[in-house]
C-alpha cells in the first residue's frame, strides 16, 4: 500500500462562472470556505447540569481572495459593475455568480474542488504604498456567497 501524502494548499486556481482567462485564475491566496452551525440553547426542566444546543442553520464566512495588483481584468470589471449597482437605488441588474475553486497536485491534477454558489463582491482593497520596502501590491476582493460545496 502506498504511503499518502496530504495535499499542499500552495498550487490552485480559481474560476470565476462567465469570466473566462488565465489571469483571471491566478490568486496567491484564498479564504474563507468553512463554516459554522448555529445553535440554540434550550434550557430542560429539573436538569440543571447542562443545556441542549439545538442546532439552526450554517453561516459561512466571506471569501477572500488575494493577488497581485491587476488593471483592466474581466474579474475587476465585474466586481466594479456590482459596486456601481449596489449606489443605484431601484436597478439592480447585477448577477451573482458561482466560484469553482480546485486544488491541483503537481501534475495539474485536480486533488479537491469547492463550488462557492451566487458569490457577490462586497470589498476591493490594496495594499499599502510603502517607498521603503520593494513589495508587491496586492489587491483584495470579499465576496459573501450562500454556501458552498465540495464537488470531490
Amino acid at each position: 500500500m502506498p504511503a499518502y501524502y496530504p495535499p499542499t494548499g500552495f498550487h490552485f486556481k480559481v474560476e470565476v462562472n462567465g469570466i473566462d482567462g488565465d489571469t483571471e485564475q491566478r490568486f496567491q491566496e484564498v479564504s474563507g470556505l468553512s463554516f459554522e452551525v448555529e445553535t440554540e440553547p434550550m434550557r430542560s426542566g429539573g436538569e440543571n447540569r447542562f443545556e441542549y444546543k439545538l442546532p439552526k442553520r450554517a453561516k459561512y464566512p466571506n471569501l477572500v481572495l488575494k493577488r497581485g495588483l491587476l488593471t483592466g481584468t474581466k474579474f475587476l470589471d465585474w466586481f466594479k459593475s456590482a459596486m456601481n449597482t449596489y449606489y443605484t437605488v431601484f436597478v439592480f441588474d447585477f448577477k451573482p455568480a458561482d466560484i469553482l475553486i480546485t486544488l491541483l497536485d503537481e501534475a495539474d491534477q485536480p486533488v479537491a474542488k469547492w463550488n462557492v454558489i451566487q458569490a457577490y463582491p462586497l470589498k476591493w482593497s490594496m495594499s499599502d504604498l510603502k517607498s521603503s520596502e520593494n513589495a508587491i501590491v496586492i489587491e483584495t476582493m470579499e465576496l459573501a456567497y450562500q454556501y458552498f460545496e465540495q464537488i470531490k
